[in-house]
């Protein structure tokens, strides 16, 4: 168990600072290639700023001045990231809590129901990444398939598939730490059941000891009447 919620942190902890650099990245989506080739500028958007280079080593961000002139499937994803960030924190916070290595979070019952929330935390920071990163990437594949589309056309960036691998950190180690509570209430009833057949085996080995006793008390009598005869 203790094993377990060691690998079930470091993979939510892990999964945590990926969603952090997912967010803050400026490379959600990036110019095409072919457009980068002709014109020999790259253009990369995120969810905070738009930046512009050249082939010249150049680079200018610029960040986006109002909200309500951003697009909505960006202030979406905005709150999305915000929420899955702030879960991941929380659930690193409340894991600390539940681990069997602490001495905080009381008994062991109650450190695995701690334990049990963390995963749950973890599993719904995991869960908001992953629908914002796929929301994101959506409106992108939507926009370059488009043959009606005449704008800038972008592909998928470095930080979608950071936040998806973040998220991905985050729902196995929030499986893990659930799992927990399965193990810890699997191990007193092991115990109890190996105490009983301990028991068991002590008293039958009493009783067989006791008849072992009378039988040998039984010859000697037997044997002295005979001698006497």
């Amino acid at each position: 168990m203790f094993r377990a919620q060691i690998s079930a942190l470091l993979f939510g902890v892990g999964g945590f600072g990926a969603l952090i650099a997912a967010t803050v990245s400026n490379e959600w989506k990036v110019t095409t290639r072919a457009s980068s080739v002709i014109t020999a500028t790259w253009v990369y958007q995120g969810l905070w700023m738009n930046c512009a280079g050249n082939a010249l080593g150049s680079f200018h961000c610029r960040p986006h001045f109002t909200i309500f002139r951003v697009e909505g499937y960006i202030q979406a994803c905005r709150g999305l990231m915000i929420a899955a960030v702030s879960l991941g924190f929380f659930g690193s916070i409340i894991a600390l809590f539940g681990m069997k290595c602490t001495k905080v979070g009381g008994s062991e019952k109650a450190k695995a129901k701690i334990a049990c929330f963390a995963g749950v935390v973890f599993i719904l920071s995991g869960l908001c990444s992953m629908t914002g990163c796929s929301l994101y990437a959506n409106k992108i594949t939507t926009e370059f398939f488009d043959p009606l589309f005449i704008d800038q056309k972008y592909e998928l960036g470095a930080a979608l598939f950071i936040g998806w691998s973040g998220a991905s950190l985050c729902i196995i180690g929030g499986v893990l730490f659930c799992f927990s509570i399965y193990d810890n209430n699997k191990t007193p009833r092991m115990g109890y059941a190996y105490n009983g057949a301990t028991s068991a085996m002590s008293s039958r080995t009493k009783h067989h000891g006791g008849e072992g006793n009378i039988k040998t008390t039984n010859p000697s009598k037997q044997f002295d009447k005979n001698a006497y005869v």
